[in-house]
């Protein structure tokens, strides 16, 4: 075994790395730092021939089993300045980073264009395989491009923006290469000049009375964080993963029938049709508050499903599931899963 070979654990218990909390255990685990480690252990992985997955900091995951393979930690840490012009910086951050530390930390530089994705769960490598996104921005936003490992070869690969194929909640890492790279480090560009971005209704509505001259990319961020606090509830107190589903997209024509149903039913113009709010679906659905044993929908938000101690992967995924089955009955409309199920 080489030297710098980080430890591999068997037999792990997940409950502490996945913001749900259930109880699952992993056959093997392995926490790696750098990509030389990560080459190493995908090597050893496929000499055992077991899957494997790869977890930040388990906030967009439900269990609803225990997982018969390797879950590797990346816990890549750095943020290094690759460029910098008068109105833009380049940063280059490693995949495990805390994504709203990184946020924080920019900010504290005088880096803008990340205000707006304060305090979004998960790790900087996460953020572009899902395309994160709140309050009328997302991560293809700022990013420059991107290093990721092919499994395949075990040679790093970039990618440009482009490259990444990005739409709604969507990337080339979650469709043509899923399972087929590792991203090990993102750059995104930043401007050194402030350039709000405050459409978003609920943001927009948070800071109407504040004065134009008052209006800061830190205090769109403290108010995000505020908005964020107030409808999600702290997956350290009750175990969540926030949005559980995507919220949906309908054409005009299915819009306009919704409406002469339900003249009150939001919905949002974009390119990809009309979006409505999966939470209004679900809470007129009747689900908003529902609990049953320790599995239930969060009181003060309907998109959120939450354990309340003991609850089961499994509890939860049935739960989910009857959810869909409800609002697809009383909208025609098919919600799916933002979070990953495994």
């Amino acid at each position: 075994m080489s030297p710098a070979a980080p430890a591999i654990r068997r037999d792990v218990d997940l409950r502490h790395l996945n913001t749900f909390h259930v109880g699952a255990r992993a056959s093997y685990f392995v926490t790696v730092t750098e990509a030389s480690q990560l080459q190493w252990v995908l090597q050893w992985q496929q000499q055992q021939q077991i899957p494997f997955m790869l977890i930040g900091q388990g906030s967009n995951i439900l269990f609803k089993a225990d997982y018969p393979g390797l879950i590797i930690e990346l816990h890549h840490r750095g943020i290094e300045v690759v460029a910098e012009t008068a109105d833009h910086v380049d940063v280059k951050v490693q995949a495990g980073e805390i994504w709203h530390d990184f946020v924080v930390y920019s900010l504290g530089q005088h880096w803008y264009g990340l205000e707006n994705l304060s305090l979004i769960p998960g790790t900087v490598g996460a953020a572009p395989v899902q395309n994160i996104g709140a309050y009328g921005v997302e991560v293809k936003d700022s990013l420059l491009e991107l290093e990721a490992l092919e499994l395949a070869t075990g040679q790093l690969r970039r990618f440009t923006n482009a490259d990444c194929q990005f739409s709604y909640r969507q990337s080339y890492f979650k469709q043509q290469g899923k399972d087929r790279f590792v991203i090990c480090a993102v750059t995104f560009r930043l401007s050194r000049h402030p350039r709000l971005v405050l459409d978003y209704p609920a943001l927009k509505s948070a800071l109407t009375a504040v004065a134009p001259d008052q209006l800061t990319p830190q205090l769109v961020s403290d108010t995000v964080c505020k908005i964020r606090r107030s409808k999600l509830p702290d997956p350290g107190v009750i175990g969540n993963a926030g949005s559980f589903f995507w919220n949906p997209h309908v054409n005009q024509q299915q819009f306009e029938r919704l409406k002469a149903q339900y003249p009150h039913i939001p919905g949002y113009a974009d390119p990809d049709g009309i979006k409505v709010p999966a939470a209004w679906l679900i809470e007129q659905a009747g689900w908003k508050g529902y609990r049953e044993g320790d599995v239930g929908v969060h009181k003060d938000h309907a998109l959120v499903l939450v354990n309340y101690g003991k609850a089961t992967g499994a509890e939860l995924v049935a739960l989910s599931q009857k959810i869909q089955a409800s609002v697809l009955d009383k909208f025609a409309i098919q919600l799916w899963p933002e979070v990953r199920i495994v």
